[in-house]
């Protein structure tokens, strides 16, 4: 994804893609998008705000709006020896809604993900990870965003004491891993980056010996 907020020459210019998941399925990968220029709308320290002005794919003239992300999110699943694991339940601003979700947070993404992964973790549950699995890259609400996350299995865990921010008032819960799942089957977590990480570690299960 492209990271500047307007064009430097005023020249027109092709929106990068992502490069990783283009050709899975033997499609073709090329961008058919033009951006005609830029603007920046809205600032702060987590977002930027931008409205392109565009050529469509279909040859019409037209306005993008993105949202970018300095952040990259981080989601993490710690799974003990007895094969349980930690939700983290807070009470999500944007939405007006209590949420029950996997560790999770952002670090700068110039950062190393793994590093933001041990630190949420530690920040959140207390727990330290001895062993941590990268297993799933997402893109989240990709339409409007180009923030991505990346997924850890946190195993061969010792307990400490948390560090929440001070933005944060959370509630912690250790479960069942099995259990997890049942509740993004029966609706009780919602949020998507949870379900997908939670239901692609339970499809691999195996694979990681839980």
């Amino acid at each position: 994804m492209t990271t500047d907020d307007s064009t430097s020459n005023g020249k027109p210019d092709t929106l990068s893609t992502p490069a990783e998941p283009s050709a899975t399925l033997g499609v073709e990968a090329a961008n058919p998008w033009t951006r005609l220029a830029s603007k920046l709308i809205y600032e702060n320290p987590w977002i930027r705000i931008r409205e392109d002005k565009v050529l469509t794919p279909s040859g019409n003239e037209g306005i993008y709006g993105l949202v970018k992300f300095r952040n990259r999110a981080v989601a993490i699943i710690p799974i003990d020896e007895q094969g349980y694991t930690w939700l983290v339940g807070q009470y999500r601003y944007a939405l007006g809604d209590y949420s029950w979700e996997v560790p999770m947070g952002g670090h700068p993404v110039e950062l190393d993900s793994l590093d933001g992964a041990h630190k949420e973790l530690r920040e959140e549950t207390g727990l330290r990870a001895q062993q941590m699995t990268e297993f799933l890259r997402v893109q989240i609400s990709n339409s409007v965003t180009d923030e991505l996350g990346v997924a850890y299995l946190a195993q061969q865990l010792t307990p400490g004491e948390t560090d929440f921010d001070d933005t944060e008032q959370l509630q912690i819960r250790r479960l069942p891993f099995d259990d997890a799942i049942a509740m993004c089957l029966d609706g009780r977590i919602q949020d998507l980056f949870s379900i997908a990480a939670l239901q692609q570690l339970a499809l691999r299960r195996h694979e990681f010996g839980i």
